[in-house]
């Protein structure tokens, strides 16, 4: 009897914590500029890591600056056409990107204000960039076919100039002219000082490996820690107040931006209660991780930007991500932002980028040791 009783108390305390709605406090909470929409494109990746970079310059010098997501989106549209017809077609021409390609783009060409190049053009006022790569790639497909008949660099920036506005070398800034460059290094941000963290098994731990998604068109390199270590890698930097870049899988049903919620239920939840109320969710391991990724329930979705950290009522940690798909709350909650449990984070990160200085300084010795420097 006595041994009934006591399972009795532990179901009904168990359905007591999780049939509660969510109450979140925070507990870190990070500076960032206005939540914004990238319409209908596929440059997260450029929203995004302009906004992380946005909060870098807020970190390190105070001043909010609101940086143009289409100038990087304009260049690395031109290192996408290089690689596609170096390869001859043989390989994917998208939207997409990953974080690195914004500090490919930075490293060489610098960053603008958004308001000098706003990637509108003709009267537009969203983004749209459906005919921009239909027109790029019928190019480049033609270049490749008769290679000696066209000058593909030449009609793509033409290209770039008519859906995005021409390229800028110089403006001006508060009365002091800038290059891109020089404006870049005004803002006190240095390429170098960045890094992408990834969790896979497949590959050794504390190495870089070239990470084989469909978007990593340009062979970006990745360190490979443990999962508990990319945890902990994250809720150091938040802790130092240093925001973090997030690549993710975004397809599963437990996240929601009408909710503004990213969890990861336990089997046989229902998914509609548990965007309401608190349930219980899987227990993530590596090897869990590992299946996800390899059979494609984790794929390479989308980027967005961490900026902070809450706990709900229960002490569960969850993740305050900034997201690029606007404020209407009639699609998104929580003012455009989401909130993301740590079994959502370690299932369904494919990376992070941060700052080499957020870094735990354990991990960071191993990063210097493995000659990432």
């Amino acid at each position: 009897m006595k041994n009934k009783f006591l399972a009795s108390v532990f179901t009904f305390f168990t359905l007591f914590i999780y049939s509660q709605s969510y109450d979140f406090k925070t507990i870190i909470d990070l500076d960032a500029t206005d939540v914004i929409s990238q319409d209908n494109t596929g440059t997260c990746w450029s929203f995004s890591t302009s906004s992380f970079l946005e909060s870098e310059i807020i970190r390190l010098t105070g001043q909010k600056i609101d940086l143009s997501e289409m100038y990087n989106v304009r260049h690395t549209y031109l290192n996408k056409s290089w690689n596609y017809v170096m390869r001859q077609g043989k390989t994917q021409f998208s939207q997409g990107g990953l974080a690195h390609d914004v500090i490919n783009s930075i490293s060489e060409h610098g960053f603008v204000p958004n308001d000098l190049y706003t990637g509108l053009t003709n009267g537009n006022k969203k983004h749209n960039h459906s005919k921009l790569v239909d027109t790029l790639k019928k190019t480049l497909d033609r270049y490749i076919k008769e290679p000696k008949t066209y000058n593909w660099k030449k009609e793509t920036n033409e290209i770039l100039d008519t859906y995005l506005g021409n390229n800028i070398e110089s403006f001006d800034y508060n009365g002091t002219k800038y290059t891109p460059l020089s404006f870049m290094r005004k803002a006190q941000i240095d390429p170098k000082n960045y890094v992408t963290i990834t969790s896979f098994s497949h590959k050794p731990y504390h190495t870089n490996f070239i990470l084989n998604i469909p978007d990593n068109f340009s062979n970006g390199t990745f360190f490979n820690v443990k999962l508990d270590e990319l945890v902990h890698i994250v809720n150091n930097a938040l802790k130092e107040g240093f925001t973090v870049e997030l690549d993710c899988d975004v397809s599963e049903k437990t996240f929601s931006s009408k909710h503004g919620l990213a969890i990861i239920s336990e089997d046989g939840v229902n998914i509609e209660d548990a965007l309401v109320n608190v349930s219980k969710e899987k227990e993530i391991t590596q090897e869990f991780r590992q299946q996800e990724f390899e059979n494609y329930n984790t794929t390479d979705d989308h980027l967005m930007h961490i900026t902070g950290l809450l706990k709900d009522q229960n002490g569960t940690t969850y993740y305050k991500v900034k997201n690029s798909w606007g404020t209407n709350p009639k699609r998104v909650s929580n003012g455009g932002y989401i909130y993301m449990s740590e079994a959502y984070l370690k299932l369904k990160t494919i990376s992070i980028m941060l700052n080499k200085k957020a870094l735990p300084k354990k991990i960071l010795k191993i990063l210097r040791k493995a000659q990432t420097f």
